[in-house]
């Protein structure tokens, strides 16, 4: 079966998201900036184009298919563009970027029907509240968290309104150098 991937992007130390048009976000993009750009190394563009699908909610999808199509020399845009992509949505009606479907019925169903079958992961990009709803009903199979250095005033806790607790298990960490953003990833404890 499947695994099924969240890709936590701009993570204070704190327990915050980055919201865009905060002193964070600005941060973290400058951060990003300083290091050359979007990960572009053999292992994160391996990762990217082994998964089956890639998954988002409508808030993630909409920015992800505007941006990155319009910027064709972005590292991940054809990988992305190519990749199987799947929103959940009840109020997307339309879904123009190639290979697009919506996913609007029961989503542990919907989600039971990616897993199926033989070889990748599915990766979701979330939004948050995709994210809560995958945890709310246990279908995440790992974290993959970049956390950032920076304590946060604003933005979004991803851990709010989610299951009671559970555990999680270290895969990895890497310390990404100059920019002393620390990569994790945690596997589901079952």
């Amino acid at each position: 079966m499947r695994k099924l991937i969240a890709l936590v992007f701009h993570y204070s130390l704190n327990g915050l998201l980055a919201d865009e048009g905060t002193d964070y976000y600005r941060f973290c993009f400058e951060l990003l900036d300083e290091a050359g750009g979007a990960s572009d190394d053999d292992e994160s563009l391996d990762f990217l184009q082994g998964a089956h699908a890639h998954v988002m909610g409508r808030t993630a999808y909409e920015g992800m298919s505007t941006s990155l199509p319009a910027h064709p020399d972005h590292p991940w845009a054809g990988i992305l563009t190519a990749g199987r992509k799947v929103v959940f949505s009840r109020t997307l009606e339309t879904a123009d970027w190639a290979n697009t479907t919506i996913a609007s019925g029961d989503t542990t169903e919907e989600i039971d029907k990616l897993r199926q079958g033989g070889d990748g992961h599915i990766i979701v990009w979330g939004g948050v509240t995709l994210w809560r709803s995958l945890m709310q009903l246990d279908l995440m199979d790992e974290f993959h968290v970049g956390l950032h250095p920076y304590i946060a005033d604003e933005g979004t806790r991803l851990f709010d309104d989610v299951p009671k607790g559970y555990r999680l298990d270290l895969i990895s960490s890497t310390v990404l150098r100059p920019t002393g953003v620390l990569e994790l990833r945690y596997g589901r404890h079952r």
